[in-house]
């Protein structure tokens, strides 16, 4: 039963460091090399859009805000990492 836990929440650390690595993509795609700049820029708390940068601290309202900035949907953001999830 330990090892079934501990798998899955493997699976689950390899999911958020990919939702994490998503959500730098698509600052630096906004031509964006610090996080710094990107959060000040789009009114975001700097340390909370860190710690999500990093797959720490996630929050559906952080991330639906990120999202907001993007223009993306949930739907969007999570379609485009269905193959890697």
């Amino acid at each position: 039963m330990k090892a079934i836990l501990q798998s899955k929440m493997q699976k689950m650390d390899k999911q958020i460091v990919l939702i994490a690595k998503k959500i730098k993509e698509l600052r630096i795609a906004k031509g964006y090399t610090s996080y710094e700049n990107f959060a000040w820029d789009n009114e975001l708390p700097r340390v909370q859009y860190w710690r999500m940068e990093k797959g720490t601290n996630f929050t559906i309202k952080t991330l639906l805000k990120i999202l907001k900035v993007h223009n993306l949907s949930l739907k969007e953001f999570f379609i485009s990492l269905d193959d890697t999830l």
